[in-house]
């Protein structure tokens, strides 16, 4: 494997912008944050080493057998993350990069281009919500003291940060794809000269350092294979790029399913399902690993683990062969998550869609199963499964694939005759996953918080009268304004009183769920004020306590609070302990036990 000379970033990035290094498809894609770039730039500026770079050499009849894609320029978490395609010349041979990709990414995205991230507490669905942010250094000196250990003060800015300074303070921040643009020194300094800074002894030597770095210090090695097995070159890919945490199982999978499929791109099909399902309802979070994963188990692929052993030709063949029907079953089956009402928000654990898939999947279902009232039974069934499987602590935690693959073959064995709740039970139940809670379990869930992504599908369950296809809010029952610190002092409240008090709103017995509007106008009202205004007539009252599971008697005041809360508390206890089957904790242990199948035990934990 030869050395090549070293060269510069500059003339690296030429190569770049001429389409003469390029990414093989078995490279994942870019993963880094705007602060790693950050750290790179200052690490050049040091004069750092910043590693060194693998590259491939590949014929044009091997190239053949790949694709291949261009750097990002400007990257934008909103709607620019995936490398584009390239369509190469067939007679010439390709330079790919092997090993490197991240820190090239970030130089060509640093020197010529831009990073667009989403503002703080702001919706992801709006493009403005993600500003186009050039790499900037300050010419006015070093960096402030900081956690990071920076000595060059590089900021990602805005144009707004930028036309918001005052002109003497504009001056400083040299933007770094000026740098890059500068060919020569010459032209930097009439740049700083255009900026009133070239007598400025400061400015001057950092403008001049940066410059340096970029254009004719030779920081930049490459060694290059050029043997044309792909087996030994993937190999050489994989243990170079699996040494450390950052790349995971799952970017191979579709690195080597892209250089696999046929017929179609991997990479744009993954991506673009992943996009689509993430859009549905109030939105989704769902990972490529998810997908992927996904694929695997509808596929019926033995071994469903996030392995290399596991990445064969046979395999990805397969996967290719079934992908739209995989992608469709994925598709109703997000569908019908939005319908229990659950969101990116609401969904503790994203694996538990892939059972529902794999049901959708052999019963071939389509969207219209979503609406077909004579599956309206079914479609209850698996709702009451999902939300309890969410809610019981550890379900889809360690032991996931061992569990996929036991819940695999009972849908196979019983999909026909409807979705298997019961079967699914007992085998959950035999790998210590049981759906089954005892006290300790029903405490814990009492005791769950406003905000916990567990407390939606929980309410959910509880109350199966809400319609969850409409939207409906986690609502406070004692309004939180009323519970308040300042508010209980003024009100005479002792400090150990308070205490307990604010702890306590924000728990399960004082939370509901309530439509929109509903929500709306209850506002701060206290329940009986509310439930009085609402609903004038005495019969819609009582419907409305007993359906959510309040008091006889609404509190009218403050003090009501503590007598509320222990009451409500008894009747949620009692409806969690009849729905998940509580039963004498002797009987559960005896009946079910405690420890996991070995080989669950020494399965590694995939997060999805």
């Amino acid at each position: 494997m030869p050395y090549l000379p070293d060269t510069t970033i500059a003339a690296t990035l030429r190569e770049v912008v001429g389409g003469d290094l390029v990414l093989p498809a078995i490279q994942r894609e870019f993963v880094w944050r705007p602060e790693q770039v950050v750290r790179l730039f200052d690490s050049v500026m040091r004069g750092y080493p910043i590693g060194s770079f693998l590259s491939w050499k590949v014929s044009p009849e091997t190239a053949k057998q790949f694709k291949f894609y261009g750097f990002l320029r400007r990257y934008s978490e909103f709607d620019s993350r995936h490398n584009p395609q390239l369509d190469l010349p067939p007679s010439r041979d390709v330079i790919a990069v092997l090993d490197g990709q991240q820190r090239l990414t970030s130089l060509n995205i640093g020197l010529r281009g831009s990073f667009a991230w989403k503002r703080k507490y702001t919706h992801s669905r709006f493009r403005e919500n993600f500003p186009e942010r050039t790499l900037y250094l300050n010419l006015a000196g070093k960096a402030p003291e900081n956690a990071a250990g920076l000595e060059y003060d590089f900021r990602w800015l805005e144009a707004g940060h930028i036309d918001s300074m005052e002109e003497g303070e504009r001056a400083y921040w040299l933007s770094v794809p000026t740098v890059y643009e500068s060919s020569t020194m010459r032209e930097l300094w009439r740049e700083l000269g255009r900026r009133g800074l070239a007598n400025e002894e400061s400015p001057a030597d950092l403008a001049q350092l940066l410059w340096e770095r970029v254009h004719s210090h030779n920081s930049i090695q490459f060694f290059q294979e050029t043997d044309q097995d792909i087996e030994r070159v993937l190999d050489i890919f994989i243990r170079v790029n699996s040494g450390g945490t950052v790349l995971a199982y799952s970017d191979l999978l579709l690195s080597i399913a892209t250089a696999q499929w046929k017929d179609r791109d991997a990479r744009q099909e993954v991506h673009g399902l992943v996009d689509e399902l993430n859009a549905v309802g109030a939105g989704f979070s769902f990972s490529k690993d998810l997908i992927l994963k996904s694929g695997l188990v509808l596929s019926g692929i033995p071994d469903i683990g996030f392995k290399v052993k596991n990445f064969t030709t046979e395999n990805m063949a397969k996967l290719a062969d079934q992908w739209d029907e995989i992608a469709a079953s994925l598709r109703v089956a997000v569908g019908l998550f939005s319908d229990f009402g659950l969101s990116g928000a609401t969904l503790s654990a994203n694996s538990v869609l892939i059972p529902v898939a794999l049901y959708l999947h052999h019963r071939r279902a389509t969207q219209t199963y979503r609406e077909d009232p004579r599956m309206a039974d079914e479609r209850a069934a698996i709702k009451n499964w999902v939300l309890r499987s969410l809610i019981i602590p550890g379900v889809w935690g360690s032991g996931l694939d061992v569990l996929l693959r036991a819940i695999r073959d009972v849908i196979e064995q019983s999909a026909a005759r409807g979705f298997p709740v019961a079967d699914l039970e007992r085998v959950m139940a035999s790998r210590g996953k049981s759906l089954r809670g005892n006290d300790e379990v029903v405490d814990g869930l009492l005791d769950l918080r406003y905000g916990d992504p567990r407390t939606f599908p929980l309410l959910a369950l509880m109350f199966d009268h809400v319609n969850t296809r409409n939207q409906h809010h986690v609502d406070h029952v004692y309004p939180t304004a009323q519970l308040k610190p300042g508010v209980l002092r003024d009100a005479g409240v002792g400090p150990d009183e308070r205490a307990l008090i604010v702890d306590r709103k924000d728990r399960l017995p004082n939370l509901e769920l309530l439509e929109g509007l509903e929500n709306i106008s209850k506002s701060a009202k206290f329940p009986a004020e509310w439930v009085a205004e609402a609903m004038p007539d005495e019969s819609s009252r009582t419907a409305y306590i007993r359906r959510n599971l309040l008091p006889p008697t609404l509190p009218a005041t403050l003090a009501d609070f503590d007598a509320f809360y222990q009451a409500r508390r008894d009747l949620l206890r009692a409806r969690l302990r009849e729905l998940l089957g509580v039963r004498r904790d002797e009987e559960v242990n005896a009946k079910e036990g405690s420890l996991p199948a070995l080989d669950e035990a020494m399965e590694a934990e995939v997060r999805l």
